[in-house]
């Protein structure tokens, strides 16, 4: 008979990146709905700027636990690392197919790391992630002139006589419009990714937690749980281990 064992897997940097991660993303999806929205809501523009900024702070953080995670993925125990995130590697495509028919024939395949289908929802993760926040940056220092960027498209922007380092955000009096025109049309291709790069990431995210729902509670497994935990408690061998040889 199978018995129940329970295994360390995500070790702490790992899960504190998770849940500080997804606290961010969660409010800066609901900070940038409004912003988006924000006219529709009858929003005044103060109100709107101001939400820009928490936006950006908010925004910082979460680029920095997204750095640390980056690290992390290079020093991080087996289960934290580049190898066992991305597609790909040995015997990952025929794991990939046993894993789709499992699923199609509602067996279980229990995992310690992220098992193949998660692999792949976790990487689109991480490249939208990467990709939001190298936008959101730019766009910080278009919109309020904030580092890393602000200072550069300030000078870039500046009325003549007005000290780049003074400028205020929705201020033309300050603005050389000539260079705020030609600022603002290059913001458009950023602000475009930032935006579909927003919705595409919610419909990730939503899958993303629906596969885990579902595998949890078609495994009664402690998906869930094991992120605050750091341990996850498998009925019989896990399928890596064995994999692994191990």
């Amino acid at each position: 008979m199978p018995e129940l064992k329970s295994y360390s897997v995500w070790d702490i940097p790992t899960r504190l990146f998770h849940w500080i991660n997804a606290v961010c993303v969660l409010a800066l999806v609901a900070v940038g709905y409004l912003i988006l929205h924000g006219s529709d809501l009858e929003i005044p523009r103060t109100g709107t700027l101001q939400l820009k900024t928490i936006h950006v702070l908010v925004g910082y953080v979460f680029v920095v636990s997204l750095l640390v995670r980056i690290v992390w993925t290079f020093v991080g125990n087996r289960y934290a690392r580049w190898g066992a995130i991305l597609p790909g590697g040995r015997g990952y495509f025929a794991s990939l197919r046993s894993s789709i028919k499992a699923v199609l024939s509602r067996e279980s395949q229990q995992y310690l790391g992220h098992n193949p289908l998660g692999r792949l929802s976790i990487t689109a993760m991480f490249v939208l992630l990467m990709l939001l926040a190298t936008n959101g940056l730019v766009l910080a220092g278009t919109d309020l002139f904030y580092p890393p960027f602000g200072h550069s498209i300030a000078k870039w922007v500046a009325a003549p006589g007005v000290a780049p380092g003074s400028l205020m955000p929705n201020s033309p009096d300050m603005y050389d419009k000539a260079s705020f025109d030609s600022m603002r049309s290059l913001r458009k291709p950023f602000i475009l990714t930032h935006v579909y790069g927003f919705y595409t990431l919610l419909v990730v995210v939503a899958l993303h937690i629906a596969g885990v729902v579902i595998t949890e509670v078609r495994e009664r497994s402690n998906i869930i749980s094991a992120t605050f935990t750091g341990r996850k408690i498998i009925l019989g061998e896990p399928v890596d281990e064995r994999q692994s040889g191990r």
